[in-house]
């Protein structure tokens, strides 16, 4: 168990769950940062768009992998914050846009979801023959760590041996019992502005594509479950929205995780019920190779430190950092042996 050089103490003036997670919406600050966009067609004749920072170090720098969240990006607050907070220590440093969240819609009718794995295990292998030598530290924030613990859980035993280590950050580890809590009270802010994006993306797919018409009904949608049953469910296979959580939700591949991987949720995260990451426990208790932190307080990838709220201090890029460093360098001093 690795112990934190530099502890967390929650920022006394976000004194709830919500101002914890608006913050770093509303009130973060992150300097823009040079990052080049590459497109790469993919096996099944689509496209995804990878955002990249190089690194000085060359080649055989470590590299940070990140998979966003729901309707995440080159915008998002951790995005930019995870690629800073790579460049100060000299690693390389990727963002993987997921389909339909890139600078356009992909060319296929199929979108991204919680429980797609496929093209994120295809980026992480293109990127480990680009750059063979190079430790490789993959990180999920919210939507995106679902699917990196499901990834680790359905793939670690193939992954590249590059990959050395995996941070997720504010799972939703349940998927049924998350969608149902976020659009409670305070939370259907959230659950209107994730569907402002998402119906109309929808709709264009649905355009875009005459044989998806059925599909229309997603413009009625009110709540994340409604847009999931109607769309994200029936586009990729799924009987209904259910089936989908149940078949993607990360919960169920914890225990099968064999890359040392760091756990990071707050407990009052305002996307999910506090009592599945009492279950989250019970399930890696016997894996040696998942550690979990969860805070009492950090609010939905918040996790913001610091006495004075204009000199704040973000713990949980930090934190993440200094977990994948520390593999990074064991990966570093094997290859110079």
């Amino acid at each position: 168990m690795y112990a934190a050089s530099r502890p967390y103490r929650p920022a006394w003036w976000l004194p709830d769950p919500h101002s914890a997670t608006l913050w770093g919406r509303l009130g973060r600050r992150e300097p823009a940062l040079t990052m080049r966009l590459e497109r790469w067609d993919t096996p099944d004749g689509d496209f995804l768009e990878v955002a990249r920072l190089e690194s000085p170090e060359g080649a055989a720098a470590p590299r940070l992998l990140l998979f966003h969240g729901l309707e995440g990006g080159m915008h998002s607050h951790y995005a930019r914050a995870m690629f800073r907070e790579a460049g100060q220590r000299g690693w390389a440093a990727d963002l993987l846009l997921f389909r339909t969240c890139g600078t356009e819609t992909n060319r296929l009718p199929r979108s991204y979801h919680s429980g797609e794995t496929t093209d994120p295990l295809w980026v992480v292998e293109q990127i480990s023959r680009q750059f063979p030598d190079a430790p490789l530290g993959l990180m999920g924030v919210s939507l995106g760590g679902n699917v990196l613990c499901k990834l680790l859980g359905e793939y670690g035993h193939v992954l590249p041996e590059q990959v050395v280590g995996a941070v997720a950050m504010s799972v939703p580890f349940d998927l049924a019992r998350a969608s149902r809590h976020i659009g409670r009270g305070f939370g259907v802010i959230y659950e209107k502005f994730f569907l402002k994006s998402l119906i109309p993306k929808a709709l264009a797919k649905i355009d875009r594509h005459p044989e998806l018409a059925a599909l229309r009904r997603v413009t009625g949608a009110r709540t994340l479950w409604e847009f999931d049953d109607a769309f994200t469910a029936p586009l990729h296979g799924f009987r209904d929205a259910a089936d989908y959580y149940a078949r993607a939700s990360s919960l169920a591949y914890l225990t099968r995780i064999q890359i040392p991987t760091l756990l990071l949720n707050a407990i009052d995260d305002p996307f999910l019920p506090s009592e599945v990451l009492d279950e989250v426990r019970q399930a890696v208790r016997g894996n040696a190779a998942v550690e979990v932190e969860f805070p009492a307080r950090g609010g939905h990838v918040g996790f913001t430190a610091g006495r004075r709220p204009w000199n704040p201090w973000y713990y949980g890029e930090w934190r993440a950092a200094e977990f994948l460093a520390a593999r990074m360098q064991r990966f570093l001093r094997t290859v110079v042996v």
